[in-house]
């Protein structure tokens, strides 16, 4: 192993952190942004840690995930060595993403003052990353396929 495949998957495990926490905590504060009175300073509160929390640090994390871990798979030759393991975690990482893409919809909709959706939803949604996250983990240390 090189030393620049160590700092990559470094780099790739402490973006997916990054990311992971962000994914986590978003869904999080729409429960509470749900539940507070449209125009109110809460409201606009939760507004403002919403964006910065998907801008400044849930996207460039998730872009770094993605840039480090292909990356990575290119330089393992995880591609072309029959790994399905990979191919089953992409699925999943795939996944994640679209639930990111819902979430800065969401973020779109609380900023206009458009949501629609009861706290119960978010509180739901919230548990959607947690799954995902169990199913890369065990594909990535188990590899079982």
């Amino acid at each position: 192993m090189t030393d620049l495949y160590l700092w990559l998957k470094t780099a790739h495990i402490l973006s997916l952190i990054a990311w992971m926490a962000a994914v986590f905590y978003l869904p999080r504060l729409f429960v509470y942004h749900a539940d507070a009175v449209k125009g109110s300073p809460t409201s606009e509160t939760f507004k403002v840690m919403e964006r910065r929390l998907l801008k400044a640090i849930m996207t460039p994390a998730m872009i770094a995930t993605w840039i480090f871990g292909l990356w990575l798979a290119i330089r393992g030759g995880w591609f072309t060595d029959g790994s399905l393991w990979l191919h089953l975690k992409l699925v999943f990482v795939l996944a994640l993403s679209g639930f990111h893409g819902a979430c800065a919809a969401w973020t779109r909709a609380f900023a206009e003052d458009r949501n629609t959706r009861p706290a119960r939803f978010y509180r739901i949604a919230n548990e959607v990353p947690t799954l995902l996250l169990v199913a890369i983990v065990i594909l990535v240390v188990v590899k079982p396929v």
